[in-house]
């Protein structure tokens, strides 16, 4: 009878026993899950905050068409691969010529979109049929890489409506932008973030 009287005391201190082994093990889960939480949400986080631009003093990378020799850094020097500059168009000063220098090769036999006359290494400047004798060319940024060769020879054999900036929504905006510190026409500076471009206009 005694032990009849004893055993539900030990029934009781093991059911306790158990009961608090079932707390300090939730909490040890709480705390195991909660620090894999932390660890976790920088990785998650990091993306996000990649996305969002950084400015300084509210100030963006731009290149001055003006000013711009087209010298192939802004190909090479960009800590983004293929580079954050892309070539522009500017439809209002393009004369949409048949011939167009900054589209085919010098010394070109045939005027068509044939690869082997096309001055774009890349295939990025898309010519297409408006009406005779017109063409409108247009650039595909996933394929420019900055090279700056079809800018030089619309320059050179046309009226300059092909010019390079800086796309802002592929610009990382570092602090020291590495084309800036190697263009040697110093065409590269900051710019106000609300402007974020500038449009090259006939002088």
């Amino acid at each position: 009878m005694e032990f009849a009287g004893v055993r539900p005391t030990v029934v009781n201190i093991n059911l306790k026993m158990k009961e608090g082994k079932n707390i300090y093990q939730s909490r040890r889960d709480f705390v195991r899950n909660a620090g894999k939480i932390l660890v976790a949400l920088p990785v998650i986080a990091l993306p996000v905050v990649l996305s969002k631009k950084v400015s300084a003093s509210g100030n963006v990378w731009q290149i001055d068409p003006h000013k711009c020799t087209q010298c192939g850094q802004c190909k090479t020097k960009c800590v983004l691969t293929p580079s954050a500059v892309k070539c522009t168009h500017n439809f209002r000063m393009c004369g949409y010529c048949d011939l167009c220098g900054g589209y085919l090769r010098q010394g070109t036999k045939t005027i068509s979109t044939a690869a082997e006359n096309q001055l774009c290494p890349t295939a990025a400047i898309t010519r297409t049929f408006v009406e005779e004798p017109y063409f409108q060319y247009t650039i595909n940024e996933d394929l420019c890489d900055a090279c700056g060769k079809c800018v030089m020879g619309c320059r050179d054999f046309g009226n300059g409506s092909l010019y390079l900036q800086i796309n802002q929504d592929l610009c990382v905006n570092c602090n020291e932008c590495s084309i800036a510190r190697n263009c040697p026409s110093d065409a590269i500076s900051r710019i106000p973030d609300k402007v974020q471009y500038i449009p090259k206009e006939k002088i």
